[in-house]
């Protein structure tokens, strides 16, 4: 599981006796762009499954500030493009997510997010 922001919008925290586990609050150190295929079909079915405002503002803290506040009410081969650049070409290589309740500091290492939680966080 590459941290791309596609990954971040579907993450949440797993500290036990939380109530606020979504969003992570996403702090990246390291970022790099790739140049994905786009798929506009996969873009649009996508758009279907995420928090497009969790979305908006994770791609704001990799400073890439393209995609409009609001959701639009039609989806423009420009939009769509935009998304996807946000979705599957920005890789966080290095950074930590953030638990929005209790702090706890998930680390990303070499692009991957470590979820993984101490024994007595279980």
């Amino acid at each position: 599981l590459e941290m791309k922001l596609l990954s971040h919008n579907f993450l949440a925290s797993n500290v036990k006796g939380i109530t606020t586990r979504y969003p992570l609050k996403l702090n990246p150190t390291r970022v790099e762009i790739e140049d994905n295929e786009f798929v506009p079909q996969f873009i649009t079915k996508t758009l279907l499954k995420l928090e497009y405002n969790v979305l908006v503002e994770a791609a704001k803290t990799v400073q890439y500030n393209e995609l409009p506040e609001q959701f639009p009410e039609e989806y423009t081969e420009d939009f769509l493009q935009k998304v996807h650049h946000a979705l599957l070409n920005i890789n966080v290589i290095e950074g930590q997510l953030i638990c929005p309740e209790s702090g706890r500091i998930f680390p990303i290492k070499d692009s991957i997010p470590n979820m993984l939680l101490n024994e007595d966080e279980v």
